[in-house]
Formats: structure tokens, sequence, C-alpha cells
């Protein structure tokens, strides 16, 4: 499996992309992958510090597919900002993060670390302690994840 994360400087540079490039590079894709999966985020707030797409100071990169019950989204995004980001942002491995927003009550957490232990330490001190103080049970309906092993050479 292979996660590709795309930024883009401007929803116009975005729109311009897929009306002039988007079919022909994916023509030429064609046969090199079974299953495809594209979603398009909205960058609504940084986690720890302003959110660069820069890879080479980090090597993982862990990635929470969030599906939020409708009338939990607003407190589900508080959460996020008030207990979450500052958790996040305190631990020494953490390099920076995002917090973006799909159509559909869909949002995309992506933190950058310095290594797959330095996020492992994160997980056991914190995670279940701050999952109750947040409520994520009662705002999220699904949520899907991966710890994502960075590959330097695939970095354009």
């Amino acid at each position: 499996m292979a996660h590709v994360f795309a930024f883009w400087e401007s929803r116009a540079f975005y729109d311009s992309f897929m009306a002039r490039s988007h079919d022909r590079l994916a023509s030429a894709q064609s046969g090199t992958f079974k299953d495809i999966q594209s979603k398009l985020f909205v960058h609504r707030f940084d986690v720890k510090t302003g959110f660069e797409p820069r890879f080479a100071d980090a090597d993982v990169v862990r990635v929470a597919h969030c599906r939020v019950r409708e009338a939990r989204v607003e407190h589900f995004a508080l959460m996020q900002e008030k207990v979450w980001n500052p958790a996040m942002a305190g631990s020494p491995g953490m390099v920076r993060g995002l917090f973006g927003e799909a159509p559909g009550h869909e949002f995309l957490v992506l933190s950058m670390w310095l290594s797959a232990a330095e996020h492992g330490k994160y997980r056991r001190e914190r995670v279940e302690r701050l999952s109750l103080r947040a409520q994520t049970e009662a705002d999220v309906a699904a949520l899907a994840g991966d710890i994502v092993e960075l590959e330097p050479s695939w970095t354009v």
C-alpha cells in the first residue's frame, strides 16, 4: 500500500491541474495500481507550528481519516484544536501537522514525526486519556489511519 500526499498552493492551481493535466497523467499510470482513493481536504488549521509540506526533517507521518457524526462536527473540531493539538505539539518527537476538512463531515489529521519510536511514545502515554477527555467515541463514526514510513526518493 502507498499513501500519496499532494499539497497545493491554492485552489486555483489545483483546479488548473485537474482541468489541464490530470487525465493525461492518470491514463499514463493505468495498470500500475489495483485500487485508488482520492479525497481533497481543505486546510482548517495547523498542528504545532505553521505547516509546510517539507518531509526531509521527518521519518514518519501519522494519518487519521475521520468520519464524524453530523451533530458532533463542531465539537470534534474544537476538541482537535483544544485537546489533541496541544498534546501532539507537546510531544518532543512531533515535527508539525495539519487538520483538514472535506465535504460530508470528513476530516484528516496528518502529523509528522521524527521517528516511529517517537510517535509510539506519544501513543502509549496519552491516547486513551485524551480520547476520553475529547469524547472522541461520541464524535467519530468511523476512523481509518496509518503510520506511513516516508520514502525520500518519492518526495518531489
